[in-house]
């Protein structure tokens, strides 16, 4: 080979490993030194690898979606903080036994394109698997996140995805509804003691249009609900619109206790968490599955009450061709 020919090379894998760093790299945010950043426009995603295997920042022209708690941002190794922001988890959250090295372990974390990136949990002996979740960014603002449940165990194990998010407080929840549900009112709330209100009222809680609201705080924060549209989505209080979006299944066994496809804690705090929840997954030993969502945000003015479900329809529809 030529010398020219050598140079040529060197320089052109120079050029893309330039072109690689700007778009997806490792970066210190806080008291992590192992973040991964990538961007796509306005929209900034950070990755955390170093405590249960996260999304801290989600955010369009420097506003943040998630929830990320001031106490996170003087993280140690060994320290135990809150685990904020864009958390995820398997369920069902009842019955799985408690499981540290997943939720808030340390994780690897792996640049694999320009702007995406592969965290990988260490194997859970609690559980029996192990967790890799693949994050891409693209479309703009559309994160695409899949979680493969591998079992690693020498038994059965059957779990189901379950997204933890945190986004900021007191903002509107929206929940775009089945033409059925089991539930008389569309929704369930949890009481204490256990018991889970199949008939709840809330002056806080809206159904109109076939779209349920959570327009404040209600009586308890934990609600749950049956719908299969697909979709949730949340206005925050600084005028953003975080949607998330994910297949359901009618025919699919969804394990929470109340079958659930999607829970909402909406506490009288800073913060409220959005939970979309997959159908549970029978693995034998060495097999894995995996469920994705994708996330979206986006400019959208925030309102005191319920959202004008016009405006929210134009939205959805421009950002992923469904109105409902």
């Amino acid at each position: 080979m030529s010398r020219l020919r050598m140079l040529a090379i060197v320089a052109q894998l120079l050029l893309t490993s330039a072109v690689f760093a700007e778009s997806a790299e490792v970066i210190k945010y806080h008291n992590y030194t192992k973040a991964i950043e990538f961007k796509d426009g306005s929209t900034r995603v950070v990755l955390c690898p170093q405590a249960g295997g996260r999304v801290i920042e989600y955010s369009r022209n420097g506003k943040n979606a998630l929830y990320f708690a001031d106490e996170e941002k003087a993280w140690k190794p060994g320290a135990k903080v809150p685990m904020s922001a864009g958390r995820f988890d398997i369920g069902p959250e009842q019955i799985i036994p408690r499981h540290p090295l997943l939720w808030s372990g340390e994780w690897s974390g792996q640049i694999t394109g320009k702007q995406s990136a592969r965290l990988t949990s260490k194997p859970d002996p609690a559980t029996g698997v192990q967790l890799i979740r693949d994050f891409k960014l693209d479309k703009g603002s559309r994160l695409t996140i899949t979680q493969t449940i591998k079992n690693v165990s020498k038994t059965r194990k059957q779990w189901c995805y379950w997204s933890r998010t945190f986004a900021t407080g007191n903002g509107t929840c929206i929940i775009p509804l089945s033409d059925s549900s089991r539930f008389p009112n569309k929704y369930v709330m949890y009481e204490p003691n256990g018991l889970i209100n199949m008939r709840p009222v809330d002056p806080k809680i809206k159904v109109n249009d076939g779209y349920l609201q959570i327009t404040g705080v209600p009586r308890q924060p934990k609600l749950g609900f049956d719908s299969y549209v697909g979709w949730m989505a949340y206005v925050t209080r600084d005028n953003l619109l975080f949607v998330k979006r994910f297949k359901t299944d009618t025919n699919a066994v969804y394990n929470e206790v109340a079958g659930l496809t999607i829970s909402v804690w909406y506490p009288e705090d800073r913060r409220v968490e959005l939970e979309p929840i997959g159908p549970r997954q029978q693995l034998e030993p060495g097999e894995q599955s995996s469920f994705s969502v994708e996330w979206w945000l986006t400019d959208f003015d925030y309102q005191e009450g319920a959202v004008n479900t016009n405006d929210l329809q134009k939205v959805t529809k421009g950002l992923f061709g469904v109105s409902r």
